[in-house]
């Protein structure tokens, strides 16, 4: 992962990541926290998951955007933006007050289309592509080492300063984030909007994710995961309760969640290199499974959190290779579309599944939800495990068409 810091402007670009980042940490827990707190409702404290995924269902708009502007420059306006958006939750007091947590919690979610799209594209206009994964592996390191803190520092600034204090806080992180970005230098080439139809340049991205099989069968495959990924996210109130614990002991589970994370993060440029993309894509998903699993079968606190760190080992190597995968066979010019249109493709069944989890989580127990999750993953891996059965070749951008050519993925 040090060779992509030896680059030119990528540490200072890593540095107001961390900003953001960390504000991150604190706030997202602490938005279902909040609720939970005011409603004392483990379903509406889910909720707000479904509205932090929902704005992904309008990726493809964003993505038109982030491809017409510079992306230092969507960066920097977008954490000014974000700064803003956290603001209203200085307002809630009460719980008739919960609708402006859930309307903050969509603005978080819009930014959560629209920075990363900009950061897919920036990233590959700054680093070489063999560069790519060691850049992924220690940003994703790095939020997940945020994990092992952020989320019982939020859990112990919310019951210290209230969900206002913390708030303020986030605000504050994206400012600096701002800042720091604002003093980035890039050499960036000048986008160009192309010529054509505006349903054609909304649609750039969909069309470039059907042309290529190993997109469309790694999203499929994700999104079947995600069908179900998201009931996960009421559950592990309800699991807290069964335990005996309060709302404010998910931080602890999150924080050994991030303790799998950082191993996963540090590995991941490693099992990428080793095993590839996809096939990295597909043990990450078994081990997800296998984590959960534990989990569900686990009578103590002690066994479930071993299955919650195996889960938090899966993420990064996930999202490490994911992403990898999508900038390496994406134009520079359709970076932001398809990012986009991943968000939906991606959003909308992980949005479906949260809204599902926090009225399952009222009717079957933690552990069925669990044993749900694990099951339909598995699957997931299944299903990429035959459509493409190993690590395809990585074909070279096109020079003036949205369609990727290059060889067949290859069996192993």
């Amino acid at each position: 992962m040090k060779a992509a810091f030896r680059q030119p402007g990528f540490g200072l670009l890593f540095t107001g990541l961390l900003a953001s980042m960390a504000g991150d940490s604190l706030m997202l827990i602490v938005l279902a926290v909040w609720v939970k707190d005011l409603t004392g409702s483990n379903g509406a404290a889910g909720l707000t998951f479904f509205f932090l995924a929902a704005p992904a269902l309008l990726a493809p708009l964003a993505g038109i955007y982030v491809d017409r502007l510079k992306r230092r420059t969507v960066l920097l306006w977008g954490n000014i933006t974000s700064a803003v958006a956290v603001l209203p939750l200085l307002l809630v007091r009460t719980d008739e007050q919960v609708w402006l947590i859930y309307a903050v919690a969509v603005l978080y979610g819009v930014s959560f289309v629209v920075l990363p799209a900009a950061l897919n594209g920036l990233l590959k206009e700054m680093l070489p592509d063999d560069l790519l994964v060691d850049a992924n592996a220690s940003l994703s390191t790095t939020k997940e080492a945020l994990r092992l803190v952020g989320p019982l520092a939020g859990a112990g600034l919310f019951s210290l300063l209230g969900g206002a204090g913390v708030a303020a806080i986030d605000a504050a992180s994206f400012v600096i984030a701002a800042g720091v970005i604002g003093c980035l230098s890039v050499p960036e080439e000048q986008p160009v909007r192309e010529e054509g139809r505006w349903r054609d340049e909304f649609l750039a991205g969909v069309r470039h994710i059907r042309s290529d099989r190993v997109l469309t069968h790694t999203l499929l495959a994700t999104g079947l995961s995600l069908l179900v990924i998201g009931f996960m996210e009421s559950a592990v109130f309800a699991m807290v309760d069964a335990f005996g614990k309060p709302a404010t002991f998910v931080g602890v589970v999150v924080s050994v969640q991030g303790v799998g994370a950082i191993a996963g993060g540090v590995t991941s440029s490693r099992v990428i290199r080793r095993v590839g993309e996809t096939t990295a894509i597909g043990l990450s998903l078994v081990i997800l499974a296998v984590g959960l699993a534990v989990c569900a079968v686990s009578a103590s606190l002690a066994g479930v959190f071993v299955g919650v760190a195996v889960l938090g080992y899966a993420l990064p190597v996930f999202i490490v290779a994911f992403n990898t995968l999508l900038q390496l066979r994406t134009p520079q010019r359709l970076m932001g579309r398809v990012s986009a249109a991943t968000d939906v493709v991606l959003g909308t069944p992980q949005a479906t599944s949260i809204a599902v989890g926090a009225l399952l989580v009222s009717l079957i127990s933690f552990r069925d939800i669990y044993w749900v999750c694990s099951t339909v993953i598995l699957a997931a891996a299944a299903y990429l495990t035959v459509a493409l059965g190993g690590e395809p070749q990585i074909p070279a951008e096109p020079a003036s068409t949205d369609t990727v050519v290059g060889k067949p993925p290859t069996l192993l």
